[in-house]
């Protein structure tokens, strides 16, 4: 497996088999690198047919959002568990401010 890097773009990683390259009327599809998966099958078929992470990301988020607006009593929550639901809204509007840039719905907390 090569690395490639190209500029301002981080790591970009590309898997060739020569069997089925040349089998496949020498078609290259390239693959970006996430990391270490214990089942990198399952893991890309997820993308494939679910969604990127970007995706699931957006819609994670968009339903705790709505989770949260139903919370019914967060004055009730411990000091460091308001920070964490804190943080997750931030990045929840960071994410917000994101689609609606790219002229995608957006649920903010």
């Amino acid at each position: 497996m090569a690395l490639f890097k190209l500029p301002l773009s981080g790591d970009v990683v590309q898997w060739i088999n020569p069997v089925t390259w040349f089998l496949s009327g020498n078609q290259i599809s390239t693959n970006v690198y996430l990391g270490d998966s214990s089942s990198p099958e399952t893991e890309a078929e997820i993308l494939d047919r679910v969604g990127t992470y970007g995706r699931q990301l957006g819609q994670i988020t968009d339903a705790v959002v709505v989770l949260l607006r139903h919370l019914p009593d967060r004055e009730s929550l411990a000091p460091d568990e308001s920070k964490v639901v804190e943080a997750f809204e931030k990045m929840a509007n960071d994410i917000a401010d994101i689609k609606q840039k790219h002229k995608r719905q957006a649920v903010r907390p």
